[in-house]
């Protein structure tokens, strides 16, 4: 039965949440540290596994939890952005927070916001006061591990509260350097501001500079360091439109025929990188995780909007590609998709490397419509048919996505492959459009 109270209760929450966007993006630990001593400090009741890097973060992070969730554990996930509802980003066990318990943890936190800014400190951000209401939610659901992926950077990000027992870092890439640094040492260094005393660093970078700096600081903090691609190594073994196979020696042990049902060999890198945690979980921290649960763990997770065939007649690919490492990996990706015509929708914020991402991405397209990302970042979103009309391709612009993807469809021939791209602002929108379109 539909409770009107308690929609109108969740929507006013989510509504007072939004509107602490207004705080916008205020880099420090203080504000948040300040909220969760008054919360009790739930953070401190928390195992957690902290997962950082520029691309790759978040499906290293959802494979680490279908692992350890199919070895029996109570996992708590903390991701962001979200595609469609709010709660995506706080999961226990593949479960969105209920909508109770969005109510029921704001209201209680409100008093102590209220309370903070009274006394004269700064009032915390929307994204700290979602960070407060995981680490909350987690603590009093009592998991027995917590996974939280970094939201931007990695010393200054509001999650950088944990006391993590694995540090993880999939890799650094050119983002967002108008916070981070304009070079991969200085961006290598914020990252690097999770690694924790007592805890162990995983890295999947590959660049021998960036790895060093990981190096110094670990062993400045006294940690070990474990890099994937070297202590561990993997081959891929079959590589389909929706699947793929792979072989794995690990720390512990030799897996083989482990199938992913991801696309994209970047993939491979962080189900390594997800295996690599898990064994090192086992070894220093007593956890039980068989090699049933690896298997299982990686075969059933799914990560929506990131290399994502929607559908196969027709072929729909959806991924958040939204800067240079993204566009490689899709790029990667794209021959494993028969096709014959191929159609691409792209929508980017501005900030992003707008003009090398179409360079790459546009000279495989046979045409292009370009669209608004639904965020204030996006700024002029035109110029990014200006760009793309360079390569002599035919161009639309339309601004709403989902106008655009259902534009894009019509223009799709039997054999044709759409591609939507470009930001996970956009895809969202365009991703719900396209399912109710499918639909009927």
């Amino acid at each position: 039965m539909f409770d009107n109270n308690l929609e109108k209760d969740y929507q006013e929450c989510l509504e007072y949440l939004v509107n602490l966007t207004t705080f916008g993006m205020n880099f420090g630990l203080g504000r948040i540290q300040e909220l969760l001593k008054r919360l009790g400090n739930p953070e401190k009741t928390l195992r957690v596994v902290h997962v950082g890097g520029t691309n790759g973060k978040g499906s290293t992070t959802v494979m680490i939890a279908g692992i350890l969730q199919k070895a029996g554990y109570k996992v708590g996930v903390f991701t962001s952005p979200h595609l469609h509802d709010w709660r995506e980003r706080m999961v226990i066990n593949a479960q969105m927070i209920p909508k109770e318990k969005v109510i029921q943890a704001i209201k209680r936190v409100r008093p102590y916001l209220e309370a903070m800014v009274a006394e004269g400190f700064e009032h915390p951000t929307e994204f700290e006061v979602s960070t407060a209401l995981a680490l909350l939610y987690f603590s009093e659901e009592n998991v027995d591990f917590a996974v939280i992926e970094v939201g931007l950077g990695g010393a200054i990000d509001s999650t950088n509260v944990v006391s993590s027992l694995i540090s993880v870092i999939t890799n650094i890439g050119m983002d967002h350097m108008d916070y981070l640094g304009n070079d991969l040492i200085s961006i290598a260094k914020v990252k690097a501001g999770i690694i924790k005393p007592y805890s162990v660093v995983v890295t999947a970078s590959e660049n021998p500079d960036v790895i060093q700096v990981f190096r110094e600081q670990a062993k400045t903090l006294g940690v070990s360091l474990w890099l994937v691609g070297e202590d561990v190594r993997w081959e891929s073994t079959w590589s389909g439109e929706q699947d793929q196979e792979f072989t794995l020696q690990g720390l512990n042990e030799t897996y083989s025929k482990l199938r992913l049902h991801l696309s994209g060999f970047h993939q491979l890198r962080n189900a390594a990188t997800a295996v690599t945690v898990c064994e090192i979980l086992q070894t220093k921290y007593g956890a039980h995780i068989s090699q049933e649960a690896i298997y299982a763990g990686l075969r059933e997770v799914k990560w929506p909007g990131r290399l994502e065939l929607l559908s196969l007649k027709p072929k729909i690919l959806l991924d958040g590609a939204h800067n240079l490492d993204g566009a490689r990996a899709l790029i990667q990706a794209i021959p494993l998709y028969t096709r014959d015509r191929l159609i691409l929708c792209l929508g980017m914020l501005a900030d992003k490397e707008r003009e090398k991402v179409v360079n790459m991405l546009v000279p495989l397209a046979d045409e292009i419509i370009i669209t608004r990302p639904n965020s204030p970042r996006a700024g002029d979103w035109r110029a990014l048919g200006s760009l793309a009309e360079q390569y002599g391709r035919p161009v639309t612009c339309i601004e709403d996505p989902k106008e655009a993807v259902i534009f894009a469809l019509s223009r799709l021939e039997k054999n044709d492959m759409l591609c939507v791209t470009g930001s996970i602002y956009m895809l969202a929108d365009a991703r719900q459009a396209l399912i109710d379109k499918l639909k009927h």
